[in-house]
């Protein structure tokens, strides 16, 4: 499949044009996330925190990458995968009901439809730390907008108006950094093993994996809530976790595109 990136460049931060956009063949949109540091976890006092949220730690992310501007939905799975898996059927709609593993096949055949002339695949599952990263967008707060949760429902479908299903994707309002569902409507899967604490967690931004193969089926990390999670759930902190092979009508993703190519 031919390539077809259109940039929308925003402002320039350290060299790189931050929250520039560009959008691949699939017509999947993608925000420019620029490199930086910011502090990971929760703090003590924070509201509906969890033990394992703890340290809070400082991440250093090295590269710039890109980060789709909207969960995958069900219209692009259906263009990769050829099927539609989801609970709450509609084309705009976030994907879901799909496991890590499914999500991990359509990073990989859409690697291959894509012809990026890269020789090594661009796309794959964002790790925990680049989404909290990108979630807060500079903000040390429980949501990117600050502490007071009564403003959720101007930035996401949960508990309390999701009227218990999804919703088409874009339309609450997005973050500052200009993504849209980060918190509420789908779960995302990250790449991710579930550690009980940050104790040694990288501190580069990458996945925190096993090195060696698990005898039980490992368990992911899944960041942002839910239509059913309340608003503690969506806070830019919160970790919630899964089975790998778990299907979830709550639970979708967001893919990453490799800042390494040529515009």
């Amino acid at each position: 499949m031919s390539q077809n990136l259109i940039e929308s460049p925003v402002h320039v931060k350290n060299n790189v044009t931050a929250g520039s956009q560009i959008r691949n063949a699939m017509g999947m949109e993608f925000v420019l996330v620029p490199a930086g540091e910011f502090l990971r976890g929760s703090p003590l006092n924070e509201k509906r925190r969890k033990l394992w949220e703890s340290p809070v730690h400082e991440v250093t992310i090295k590269k710039p990458f890109y980060l789709g501007k909207y969960p995958v939905t069900q219209e692009q799975w259906c263009r990769v995968m050829g099927n539609n898996p989801s609970y709450f059927r509609d084309e705009k709609h976030p994907v879901e009901n799909v496991s890590w593993k499914e999500a991990q096949e359509f990073v990989r055949k859409l690697n291959a439809l894509e012809d990026t002339g890269e020789k090594s695949p661009v796309y794959r599952l964002p790790t925990e730390a680049e989404w909290e990263y990108a979630a807060r967008a500079g903000n040390s707060g429980s949501y990117f907008f600050g502490d007071d949760e009564s403003k959720l429902k101007e930035y996401a479908w949960f508990l309390e108006n999701s009227g218990l299903e999804t919703h088409p994707v874009g339309l609450k309002n997005p973050n500052p950094w200009g993504f849209y569902d980060l918190y509420g409507n789908v779960g995302e899967w990250m790449q991710d093993e579930y550690h009980i604490s940050y104790k040694g967690a990288p501190s580069d931004g990458r996945a925190w994996e096993s090195l060696f193969p698990s005898v039980s089926v490992p368990v992911r990390i899944r960041r942002g809530g839910g239509w059913n999670g309340n608003a503690g759930c969506c806070r830019s902190a919160e970790r919630l976790f899964a089975a790998q092979d778990k299907k979830l009508n709550s639970l979708g993703f967001r893919i990453v595109r490799e800042y390494n190519f040529q515009i």
